[in-house]
């Protein structure tokens, strides 16, 4: 029986519209789903608060077992989710795989925190016991957005349970089956009690509605820095923590002692992965001057080698853009940034949604395609001539999400990584990681420092209370 009945997937009723579920491959519906509006947020925020109080007392190997029961149910379910992530959000199979062995590696991690020591003993200067213990919050609100979207919900919906608390999670329309409802009937046959999560797809103005429920403290949003800065504005004026994972336009730099039969698959990997829909991205190619040409020329001809098309019927390295207006974004920064005087060395094309993929040579500052967030298939190039240079190369911009660094002396890859400032950096491969036992987030416009991850799902997701204990009643001197 399948997981995702689209007769059945939705449990309650909705009234912000219905929204057909569309395959970018294709243009073909997959089914329909009914947006979530403001006054459905309302509920599911008091519905889940409800519910979240008696999750909050259960003993934490009753979560534990619901988190790894859900973490096995991702492989048992992994042909049909894959099915969904590939057709739906435009992936190709090994990505949609690699989300699912995330999924299940972020429910067993979060397995793991609910039983973590909650809290500390703590000196004190009266007769008393005096400690800290961390507790939920209450209710998370998450929204994700439509290009890792499962990964993109789990790391925030699993370690938000497992630490006691109920959830509303809002994933993007364009992949609210794998990035929603999915979540949701995993979470239900793994025995997570009615109530604690619920899924309501929607645009800005839903979005808009969780952050400002006063019944939801926490944020979690994943998504462009425009609409984070939204998010953050928005949540500080309600008093609210607001864990936000933002854009980016990453470096790669590759040094003169580099390989370069071993460096043009990983610098391809890290700007055509997922078509470039990943804000980990390989954005900036910054290559020393002495292989510079020889770069852009091979980078170029594994671009023009790779297949692009319908990830689901054929066997390809790049599938769809996830829509019209993304890729009408990707072809005008593409197109700028020719007729700023950098060339073209591949592709630059398209027939419908498939684009291909793009290495831009001759990069500089004026170049959009190389000072802006692509969020496509294009590789821009850009010469150094010394260490200085490319430290400050790497540095300038708004963001700060992740770097890699090629070279033969690791030493010296590590002692630039520490002069560049990124949330995450990478020696000896390419920018584009992710693991759930690891940290993950940027800095600067890329967002708010790391918020997913071991230590760092305890901050986000729960509060600390500090508590004292005494044996009499205290006295004071009236």
């Amino acid at each position: 029986m399948p997981l995702l009945d689209p007769k059945t997937w939705q449990s309650r009723t909705l009234s912000g519209g219905e929204y057909t579920v569309t395959e970018p491959a294709t243009g073909e519906s997959l089914g329909a789903v009914t947006l979530g509006a403001a006054e459905d947020i309302a509920t599911a925020a008091r519905d889940a608060r409800a519910a979240q109080a008696e999750w909050a007392r259960a003993p934490h190997f009753v979560r534990a077992a619901v988190l790894r029961k859900a973490g096995d149910l991702f492989a048992a379910h992994a042909d049909e989710l894959r099915d969904w992530i590939v057709r739906e959000s435009g992936s190709i199979p090994g990505k949609a795989d690699f989300e699912l062995h995330v999924a299940a590696q972020e429910c067993y991690e979060a397995a793991a925190l609910a039983s973590r020591p909650a809290g500390q003993i703590l000196p004190s200067e009266a007769p008393r016991l005096s400690y800290t213990r961390r507790v939920p919050v209450g209710v998370v609100g998450v929204i994700a957005p439509f290009n890792a979207p499962l990964i993109l919900s789990i790391r925030s919906v699993a370690p938000a349970l497992a630490l006691g608390n109920g959830v509303v999670l809002k994933p993007d329309p364009r992949t609210a089956v794998c990035g929603g409802l999915a979540l949701a009937a995993v979470f239900a046959e793994a025995g997570l009690p009615e109530g604690l999560l619920h899924v309501l797809p929607g645009g800005p103005e839903a979005g808009q509605a969780l952050v400002a429920d006063p019944l939801v403290p926490v944020i979690s949003f994943t998504g462009s820095t425009a609409a984070g800065r939204a998010v953050g504005e928005a949540a500080g004026r309600h008093l609210k923590r607001a864990h936000l994972e933002l854009g980016g336009n990453s470096a790669l730099i590759v040094l003169e002692d580099a390989d370069l039969d071993a460096v043009i698959s990983t610098a391809a990997w890290g700007s055509f992965f997922h078509q470039g829909q990943i804000c980990m991205t390989t954005g900036r190619h910054l290559v020393h001057a002495s292989l510079y040409e020889e770069y852009v020329e091979r980078l170029a001809a594994k671009a023009d080698s790779l297949a692009v098309g319908d990830p689901y019927r054929e066997q390809v390295h790049l599938g769809p853009i996830i829509d019209s207006a993304q890729l009408a974004k990707i072809q005008g920064l593409v197109e700028s940034s020719t007729a700023h005087g950098a060339k073209l060395a591949a592709g630059g094309t398209h027939e419908k949604l498939f684009y291909r993929p793009t290495v831009i040579a001759g990069a500089d500052d004026t170049t959009p395609a190389y000072a802006e967030e692509v969020f496509g298939p294009v590789a821009p190039v850009r010469s150094f001539s010394a260490l200085d240079e490319a430290a400050a190369l790497a540095s300038a911009g708004p963001y700060g999400l992740s770097l890699g660094i090629v070279t033969r002396d690791t030493a010296r890859g590590l002692d630039l990584a520490e002069r560049i400032p990124t949330g995450i950096a990478h020696i000896n491969d390419q920018t584009v990681n992710d693991e759930a036992v690891a940290p993950f987030g940027g800095i600067a416009a890329s967002g708010t420092g790391a918020r997913f991850g071991g230590e760092a799902n305890l901050e986000a997701f729960t509060d600390v209370r500090w508590t004292t204990v005494r044996g009499d009643v205290a006295a004071y001197p009236f």
